[in-house]
C-alpha cells in the first residue's frame, strides 16, 4: 500500500463518515482468508507471504484504489491450497471480497483482481503412533 492513506468520506444529516483504505483492505483480506482453498495472502510487491494469523500485516497482499462516485478497485494476492481448483477458488474470492466490502462499507466494488502467488500444501495431520503390543 502507499505511504499516504486515502479516505472515502460522506456527509449526512448527522455528520461525516470517513473510511480508511486500510479498513477496506482489511475487510478484503479477512474475506479472502475465510475462503476454502486459500492458505494465506501473498504480496507480489515484496515477495512476502503473510500468515493468516498475523493481524499486523493482514492487508499486505491487498491493494485498494478508491475511485470517484463511491467506487473501489481491489487487487489481492493469495496462496492456493494444493488440491483445490484454482479458478474456482479465485472466483469465490472475487465474489466474497466484493460482497463483504459492499455490505460493510456501502462502496461499489467495480473490480476484484486476484493474483495467485503460489501453491501450498496443507500441514500434515498429527497422527497418533500405533500402540505397541507387549509380547510375554
Amino acid at each position: 500500500m502507499a505511504d499516504h492513506k486515502d479516505y472515502w468520506s460522506t456527509t449526512g444529516d448527522q455528520g461525516t463518515i470517513k473510511i480508511s483504505e486500510d479498513v477496506v483492505a482489511s475487510i478484503a483480506a479477512l474475506s479472502a482468508l475465510e475462503t476454502e482453498g486459500v492458505s494465506g495472502l501473498y504480496s507480489s510487491l515484496t515477495n512476502d507471504i503473510v500468515s493468516f494469523l498475523s493481524k499486523k500485516n493482514l492487508s499486505k497482499g491487498v491493494r485498494v484504489d478508491l475511485g470517484e462516485d463511491d467506487t473501489v478497485k481491489i487487487e489481492i494476492g493469495f496462496l492456493a491450497l494444493f488440491g483445490h481448483n484454482i479458478c474456482e477458488v479465485s472466483k469465490t474470492v472475487q465474489t466474497s471480497v466484493k460482497s463483504a466490502i459492499e455490505s460493510m462499507t456501502g462502496l461499489k466494488v467495480v473490480e476484484v483482481n486476484v493474483h495467485v502467488g503460489g501453491v501450498t500444501f496443507a500441514p500434515a495431520e498429527n497422527e497418533e503412533p500405533a500402540e505397541a503390543t507387549e509380547e510375554e
